[in-house]
């Protein structure tokens, strides 16, 4: 069982959970998650960890709550427990100093390229931030970016906070300073996490300046050991798991359409018992 420490509700239909995971804590890395089961009955849910406390033994979760599951645990209050967290699972994020890294993150994605901005910045590189929403009220963690990052670029899709537009935007924009200034070099990386249209957007952008590009992949996952195959994935025309092999890989090698297509595999099925919870 694990303890829920402290609740925060970030963003409309977003929510901060601090666990108690001294295991996991002492292990998890930036590019990390961990699967969580509520009850016995539970399913299993992947979630990215977006912070972690070494010391404190504690483990920070950030969830749109959007199925049943994650709806279902952003009914649980401070002092409740649940009944399993498994993890830290997936490859850590490589991270060493390598010149300017931009690090992308969409929607409830934000949560999740923090822990990525903040180790490169760590490394000692340049981090530039971009992370968008589609308004204000969604918009989470713009304070904890802008404390690991150099530069913070805010974009909202109706323009209720920084410029109206979407994140493909300010990159394409930095690109061009970039392209007309003689002294300036593109960035050794970029790092994307969110929605797969936006990932999909940054890959084709990038393929054409030849910038290395990674993408965090969020398919379906089920036992998140390799075993199910649910979060198959194709890269480079290979087959993958996003679980053990990921989750990040080389977005420029990744079948987005594919990708797109299999998040929406039980989109009926989470309809269905998504009515049951609101009856």
């Amino acid at each position: 069982m694990h303890k829920i420490i402290e609740k925060k509700e970030l963003a409309k239909d977003i929510t901060r959970m601090v666990f108690e995971a001294p295991l996991i804590a002492r292990k998890a890395e930036a590019g990390q998650f961990v699967v969580l089961i509520i009850d016995e009955k539970g399913e299993r849910i992947p979630l990215t960890i977006a912070d972690f406390d070494r010391e404190k033994g504690t483990i920070t979760l950030i969830f749109q709550k959007v199925g049943y599951t994650t709806r279902k645990l952003g009914m649980l209050n401070a002092g409740d427990l649940i009944s399993d967290l498994l993890g830290p699972l997936g490859h850590p994020t490589e991270a060493k100093k390598i010149g300017t890294v931009v690090t992308i993150g969409g929607g409830a994605g934000i949560a999740e390229v923090y822990p990525v901005a903040r180790v490169f910045k760590k490394c000692g590189n340049r981090v530039i931030g971009i992370i968008g929403s589609r308004s204000k009220d969604l918009l989470i963690l713009e304070n904890e970016m802008r404390g690991v990052c150099d530069e913070l670029f805010i974009t909202t899709d109706d323009g209720s906070s920084g410029r109206k537009g979407f994140v493909i935007d300010v990159l394409k924009e930095l690109f061009t300073v970039i392209e007309k200034s003689a002294h300036t070099e593109f960035p050794a990386l970029v790092y994307c996490i969110g929605p797969v249209p936006m990932m999909k957007a940054v890959a084709d952008f990038t393929r054409d300046f030849g910038v290395k590009t990674i993408a965090n992949l969020n398919p379906v996952m089920v036992d998140a050991t390799g075993m199910c195959g649910s979060c198959r994935c194709t890269v480079g025309g290979k087959t993958v798991f996003g679980c053990v092999d990921g989750p990040e890989f080389d977005a420029h090698q990744v079948d987005f359409v594919e990708l797109g297509k299999r998040t929406k595999l039980f989109c009926n099925q989470e309809k269905t018992i998504n009515e049951k919870l609101t009856e």
